[in-house]
C-alpha cells in the first residue's frame, strides 16, 4: 500500500484542539511576580484613596455633651453605623471595578488570576481602614473631657463590626465570576467533526 506525495496520511497525529475547533491558551506574557506586583499596587493605591473618601463622606453621629457626659439624640442614633455603610459601598464599588479590569487583564494565568485578583482586594480593604482610620479616628473621651455643657462632638470614625472588610473581597470576587461566565458562554462550540478517511481510496501496486 502507497501513499500519493501530498496527500495526508488519515492517521497522521492531529494538533491538539483541532478537532474541537478551540485554540490553545496562550500562554501568559508576564512574569508571576509581576503580576502580583502590579495587582497588589493598583489595590494599594485605591486602598488608601478609598481610605480618604470613607474619612471624608462618612456622616457621624453627633453627642450632646450635658453635666453628665455625652448622650445621642434619637436622631443622631440613625447615623451611628453611617461609617459602615460608607466604607461598604465604597469598598465594594471600587473591588468590582478594578476585580473586573485586573480580572481581564489576568486572563491568560488560568484560576490562579482568580486568586491574584482576590487577594489584591484584601489588600486594599485593609489599606482603606488603615487609612481611614489613621486620618480620622478621634478618640471620643479626651475630647468629652474637654467639652462644656452644650457642645456637639461627632462620634469616633471607627466600623462596629469586620463584615464591612468583606465588602472588597465580594466585589472582587463577583466581577471575576461575571467576566468568567461572560466568556464561558462565548467561547465558540464545534460543530463539525474531522473525518479519519481520506478522500481517495488508496491504491495497491
Amino acid at each position: 500500500m502507497s501513499q500519493q506525495p501530498g496527500q495526508s496520511s488519515p492517521y497522521a497525529p492531529q494538533p491538539f484542539g483541532s478537532s474541537f475547533g478551540a485554540p490553545p491558551v496562550p500562554e501568559p506574557k508576564m512574569p508571576w511576580s509581576k503580576a502580583i506586583a502590579v495587582t497588589g499596587a493598583v489595590f494599594l493605591i485605591a486602598g488608601a484613596i478609598a481610605g480618604w473618601a470613607w474619612q471624608q463622606f462618612s456622616p457621624l453621629a453627633q453627642y450632646t455633651v450635658d453635666d453628665k457626659g455625652a448622650a445621642l439624640g434619637e436622631e443622631q442614633m440613625t447615623k451611628v453605623f453611617g461609617p459602615d455603610g460608607t466604607f461598604v459601598s465604597i469598598g465594594f464599588l471600587t473591588a468590582l471595578v478594578l476585580g473586573g479590569a485586573l480580572f481581564w487583564w489576568l486572563r491568560n494565568y488560568g484560576p490562579w488570576s482568580v486568586a491574584i485578583v482576590t487577594g489584591g482586594s484584601v489588600v486594599g480593604s485593609a489599606i482603606a481602614w488603615g487609612v481611614g482610620m489613621l486620618l480620622g479616628h478621634d478618640p471620643l473621651q479626651p475630647r468629652l473631657e474637654a467639652a462644656k455643657p452644650g457642645d456637639l462632638l461627632a462620634a469616633p470614625l471607627e466600623l462596629h463590626t469586620w463584615t464591612p472588610l468583606a465588602a472588597w473581597l465580594v466585589g472582587a470576587a463577583l466581577a471575576a465570576a461575571i467576566i468568567s461566565a461572560v466568556g464561558w458562554r462565548s467561547e465558540p462550540v464545534a460543530t463539525t467533526s474531522v473525518s479519519v478517511t481520506s478522500d481517495s481510496s488508496p491504491q495497491v501496486h
